[in-house]
């Protein structure tokens, strides 16, 4: 978001598809799978390729419908064929579950074949399945599955056994009990057959032959396993989960008459078990919803005549039809609840099952919460008026909660509790079980749901309460006749606005707009619901800046929502955990107070100021921040309207805001007298600047009075103890400091002459300008950005004190080379003084930038790109190359704009060729950064910028119309222009520094991307020797230069090791003694003398191999520095050259007598150059000797 860490799920992405358009491509893999099994690789790539097709459809499965069977047939035939192999017929059911995964099992449940004739060969391949085996699961599932449907036929099981004598003549079981014995095996396995073999228990148990003679004894089984199991164990947790899934199934799908007699079994040994207590929220799950079920067998399916009957639910018929049929359904509904005479017969259990549901809406899981919640809902249907009325009652006991003196709530219950019973309220408003005389006791609890928000620690909890709210909000207005709902309509409309706009989390502010649609579809009563919906829909909610800042202030235009939003914004969000949210809630305060200016003034800020010098420091912050914000809208507003800027205020009001200050003050004293001062400190400073600006822009009439100097030591005191705060805090602590500075010396420190006073200003400006030579580098970067913010007036006469002042903060010195963020803010507020104080070509350098003082700015300026420090944090120097580059820009803008004769050609071509250094180096950041400052210049018109050198050449380069298109973050994009720059002299030197350092360096993009290109112009160069020539002579310049400069040299001495392996210098190997190999030679010795890094040393063995390809006397020095290598200390750098200078002899080998160099090549590589020195100089002079090289000689220490 703008400003703010992005909110997480605020942009969802999806495709919304037509159609199954992959349906001919399935068939193929399906048609394949005969082919491909039996290779690894394509089996698993087929297996990969279906997953993907099908997972495409997980949030639109309905798609796969018209081809499921087609799927099912195709793979079933596999299947079916006993020439199939094994693992042919596991794959089939593979892709049999990755159907039904998408899909779901109860829709495709349906769609296997049922005849008798598929009985037995189901059951004979489960029974050669291995239950253990971790490989098939899927095939198992699937069987198990399939059995569930075969089962169902209408037949009885016993024509299937014949004379129950096998052919070896022992008694073989009746198909009755094999089905029987294979769904209790898969009931107690870990893996996804339990669920299906509880779809198979659910299906087979209710059979009339099997119910008569098995039922009772599976249930036996069952509750016996349950009984002995403990849900402590690993073992017993699988085997409970299956147990209770066969119950839960069985008494889903069973008559209510089969049932009903085994009910009070099963659930006295529900309660033996103690559920509630085990930790495997699975467990608890199935245990409510097993429950549930319970509760249902007992009650008659009967729905129950008193429930609310809203009649007609058709939305269309709904806006036509208001008015008048409003009361006769009224008087209907009155009528229905008054004829309810029916007896119902209530088993004692039902007490014990609604207990279990209520407490179970308090569960510390959600999916155990909406269980229990269902299952209310459900129960509640069949039960009498009054016993419902009742479990109303205890439902509505979860929102218990206790009003204090200070009008804050305080929870009796959880949040648990309170989402759990928003999800049950839900459920019985939706099924009509809420009738019109609850609708009072619970619309209060369902606001309350709404703007529920209990700190836990730093933060809070309470988002899904406020979600399950909005889900109440939805169901009451699908449930109930808009009569019944228009004496709460202003609360409830309110309350979902309030949401929708103000809430912190995403989803709940989507779930209220939701709501909100849904009543103004539904009820048709909400005011400027149609308007407010087009300003707050679903996709406009998901930003939550543009929630407070934008849409509250459109919604807030509509009176009935003005004060109820302010109210919530004053009493819930200003004293928000979340900063973030507290300082949005100020904001959005500022921008609606033109729609209640007098509410604003005369009722919120006196309930404001008190909470401003509180004890609570999150109350204290976000009432300081609303009160400046606030006095700041009312004051814009008075002088819009031509009025006194105190026009809103009453003298209690002025006072209290001037009060603020002195307890502040008071406040801050104990933060360091206490040691509490570190952690206050951030949240302290950030809130009395933004006070003090505000109140400064307000025009407060405050001119002469004591507490302007108060707020100016705040602001000082701030500057000063910057280090206090986290190094992310800073920025925003300095300019909210500055940004307080130059309002308040705008408003309180100029005369009606629009002078400052001498003396003010003496001590102000001096005061800041010793700060600048502080020894802690905070107080250096705060003073610096105070400097550029302060205004006109009082730099007027001080010019040349400031810019002196700013310059010894940039100049790096032994003490203070590791301030980058002083230097780098020094040269920010160069930039903005210079803005400041504007430009005069003749003027005094103590008023103006003029021709007197522009050398001396710009000669700073360009120091700044020059900074490579770097310490344990890494490059710091960019940060201030960084802004050296933005000033620079700012100031030469400034000085084209106003007087473009004091620019001369010598500064614009440094500015220019440090530009495209800095775009040609490694750090995509500051190459990009480098990169569009360079563009502006080149292509800024209000006038153009003078003196570039090469301009057109430029403007081709980089055409006017991919100035915003060309990504120099990209190294891809970026290397293949920059380098085109090597062929313009002005910019050679400086683009070859900066590349030497990137093709040079380590990353490998910019590296791959950064030589290519250099290779590509060297190509070009190849036929025209004097652009080859002057290149060379600047790369010698270059590395001359930067001779011992690590940052240069090391990355240098790599890029020449690639170009000479690259035949870039190839023109000059035909010529003896060329002069480019002989001094590139003697720079490279000079280079590594004495040297002990080992990547520089590795990087010249290349070098030096590489510059044996030239002709002449070097080739003998070059042999010789390459055998002092082989001797070198360091075994690395020994082992490094031998192996380089073997390949240079495969690659060169017109370089040695080929008559030696097998021999040579022999004791390169069969030498161990690892060994100890005396060992490894015995064979390098061997080498010495056999190719006529002097031997190196040891010099006497």
């Amino acid at each position: 978001e703008e400003g703010e860490e992005r909110e997480p799920g605020a942009v969802s992405d999806r495709n919304i598809l037509d159609s199954f358009t992959e349906s001919r491509e399935v068939a193929e893999l399906i048609g394949n799978l005969r082919d491909d099994f039996g290779e690894l690789v394509a089996r698993e790539m087929a297996v990969e390729r279906f997953i993907g097709i099908m997972d495409k459809y997980q949030e639109q499965p309905h798609l796969l419908d018209r081809h499921l069977e087609g799927m099912m047939n195709s793979l079933l035939e596999i299947v079916r064929d006993s020439a199939s192999p094994p693992p042919l017929v596991h794959l089939a059911f593979k892709f049999l579950y990755i159907i039904t995964k998408v899909r779901g099992y109860k829709r495709f449940l349906p769609l296997f074949p049922h005849e008798v004739r598929d009985l037995q060969p189901v059951l004979d391949m489960l029974a050669k399945q291995n239950p253990r085996d971790t490989e098939t699961w899927e095939t198992r599932y699937m069987l198990l599955l399939w059995l569930s449907m075969i089962c169902l036929i209408p037949f009885d099981l016993a024509r299937f056994d014949g004379n129950l004598v096998s052919v070896e003549g022992q008694a073989r079981q009746p198909t009755m009990d094999r089905i029987l014995e294979i769904a209790k095996c898969y009931l107690v396995v870990s893996d996804k057959a339990r669920d299906a073999a509880a779809v198979l228990v659910s299906k087979f148990i209710v059979r009339p032959d099997v119910r008569q003679s098995r039922m009772a004894d599976f249930l036996d089984w069952v509750l016996s396993m349950l009984s002995k199991s403990s849900s402590q164990t690993m073992e017993g947790t699988v085997i409970v989960n299956g147990m209770l899934q066969a119950l839960a199934q069985l008494f889903k799908h069973g008559k209510r008459e089969d049932c009903l007699s085994y009910a009070a079994n099963v659930l006295q040994c529900l309660d033996s078990c103690k559920l509630s207590e085990s930790n495997q929220m699975v467990l608890r799950k199935l245990g409510m919803k097993l429950v549930q079920r319970l509760g249902l067998t007992f009650v008659k399916p009967k729905v129950a005549k008193w429930r609310y009957q809203r009649g007609c639910r058709s939305l269309a018929a709904n806006l036509q039809a208001q008015g008048a049929s409003v009361q006769n359904q009224k008087r209907e509904v009155a009528a229905a609840e008054a004829d309810d005479d029916e007896e119902y017969d209530i088993p004692g259990e039902i007490e014990n099952v609604v207990e279990q549901l209520l407490v179970g809406l308090k569960d510390k899981d959600t999916i155990v919460r909406w269980s229990a919640a269902k299952g209310i809902g459900r129960i509640t249907g069949r039960l009498p008026k009054e016993l419902a009325d009742d479990v109303i009652g205890s439902v509505l006991d979860c929102f218990s909660f206790n009003k204090t003196c200070c009008s804050d709530i305080s929870f009796q219950e959880t949040d648990n509790a309170w989402h759990g019973g928003c999800l049950a309220l839900a459920e019985l408003g939706r099924r009509g079980l809420l009738l019109p005389s609850r609708i009072s006791d619970v619309v209060p609890v369902m606001l309350k749901a709404l703007t529920y928000d209990e700190k836990r620690g730093a933060c809070s909890v309470g988002s899904n309460v406020r979600d399950a709210a909005c889900y109440v909000c939805w169901a009451f207005a699908r449930a109930y006749e808009p009569a019944e709902l228009i004496p709460f309509i202003s609360h409830i409309s309110s309350a979902l606005v309030i949401a929708a706009v103000f809430d912190r989390d995403v989803n709940c502010r989507r779930a209220a707009s939701a709501a909100f649609q849904e009543n103004v579809g539904r009820q048709g009563t909400f005011p400027h619901g149609i308007d407010i919906l087009t300003a707050a829909d679903y996709f406009a909610v998901g930003n939550r800046v543009n929630c407070y800042l934008t849409i509250s202030v459109y919604i807030a235009g509509f009176p009935e929502y003005t004060q109820p939003m302010i109210d919530h914004l004053v009493n819930m969000k200003i004293n928000h955990w979340d900063s973030v949210i507290r300082e949005l809630a100020t904001k959005a305060l500022h921008n609606i107070t033109p729609r209640a200016p007098e509410y604003m003034a005369n009722v919120v800020l006196p309930r404001l100021l008190p909470l401003s010098v509180g004890s609570d420091l999150h109350t204290r912050h976000g009432a300081i921040l609303a009160c400046a914000e606030i006095t700041h809208a009312l004051c814009k507003l008075a002088q819009e309207n031509n009025r006194s800027v105190t026009y809103y205020f009453s003298g209690k009001s002025l006072e209290g805001l001037k009060q603020i200050h002195q307890e502040v003050c008071s406040q801050h004293k104990s933060f360091l007298f206490s040691g509490g001062y570190l952690s206050c400190y951030q949240t302290y400073f950030l809130t009395v600047c933004t006070l003090i600006e505000k109140l400064s822009l307000s025009k407060m009439p405050f001119r002469g009075d004591p507490i302007i100097g108060g707020w100016q030591w705040l602001i000082n005191d701030s500057l000063r103890h910057l280090t206090l705060v986290s190094s992310a805090a800073r920025q925003h602590i300095k300019k909210s400091a500055v940004s307080a500075l130059a309002a308040l010396c705008n408003e309180f420190y100029i005369n009606e002459r629009g002078e400052a006073d001498p003396a003010l200003q003496d001590e102000l400006v001096t005061q800041y300008v010793s700060e600048l030579q502080n020894a802690e580098e905070m107080i250096r970067c705060g003073f610096s950005r105070a400097l550029g913010a302060l205004p006109r007036f009082l730099l007027k006469g001080r010019l040349q004190q400031v810019l002196e002042g700013l310059k010894k903060v940039t100049i790096i010195s032994p003490e203070d080379v590791s301030f980058a963020e002083a230097r780098r803010d020094a040269l920010i507020a160069i930039a903005k003084v210079c803005q400041t104080v504007g430009v005069k070509g003749d003027g005094s350098q103590q008023e103006y930038v003029c021709r007197d003082n522009v050398d001396q700015i710009y000669a700073t300026l360009l120091t700044g790109v020059t900074d490579y420090t770097t310490d344990s944090r890494g490059d710091v120097g960019g940060w201030v190359r960084e802004a050296a580059m933005t000033s620079l820009m700012e100031v030469t803008l400034l000085l084209v704009q106003k007087e473009a004769g004091l620019l001369n050609s010598n500064i614009c071509k440094q500015i220019m060729c440090w530009l495209a250094q800095q775009s040609a180096e490694k750090i995509d950041k500051f190459r990009a950064h480098a990169g569009s400052v360079f563009l502006t210049l080149l292509h800024f018109d209000h006038p153009p910028v003078p003196h570039i050198p090469h301009r057109e050449e430029l403007e081709r380069i980089f055409p006017r119309w991919e100035k915003e298109t060309l990504n120099w973050n990209a190294a891809s994009e970026a290397f293949p222009r920059i380098t085109r720059l090597l062929g313009l002299p002005a910019y050679q030197y400086h683009v070859l520094l900066g590349l030497s350092v990137s093709v040079g360096g380590l990353t490998e993009t910019t590296l791959r991307y950064s030589a290519q290109s250099l290779f590509d112009y060297m190509k070009k160069i190849q036929s025209d020797p004097s652009a080859l020539e002057g290149f060379c002579e600047t790369l010698l310049k270059v590395f001359e230069d930067n001779l011992r400069n690590d940052r240069v040299s090391v990355p240098l001495l790599t890029m020449l090791d690639q170009m000479l392996a690259n035949g870039c210098f190839d023109m000059f190997t035909e010529q003896e003694n060329h002069p480019f190999p002989v001094k590139l030679f003697t720079l490279c010795k000079e280079e590594i003398k004495r040297s002990k890094d080992i990547r520089k040393l590795r990087s010249s063995i290349g070098v030096f191999c590489g510059l044996i390809q030239f002709q002449g006397d070097m080739r003998e020095k070059v042999f010789f520095q390459l055998f002092l290598l082989l001797c070198h200390p360091f075994p690395i750098i020994r082992k490094t050259t031998a192996s380089q200078v073997y390949e240079m002899l495969l690659t060169y080998s017109d370089v040695v007598d080929v008559a030696i160099v097998d021999q040579a090549m022999a004791i390169l590589s069969d030498t161990n150059w690892e060994a100890e020195l005396p060992v490894v100089r015995e064979r390098r002079n061997c080498l010495c000797d056999l190719m006529r090289v002097p031997r190196p000689q040891l010099v006497p220490k």
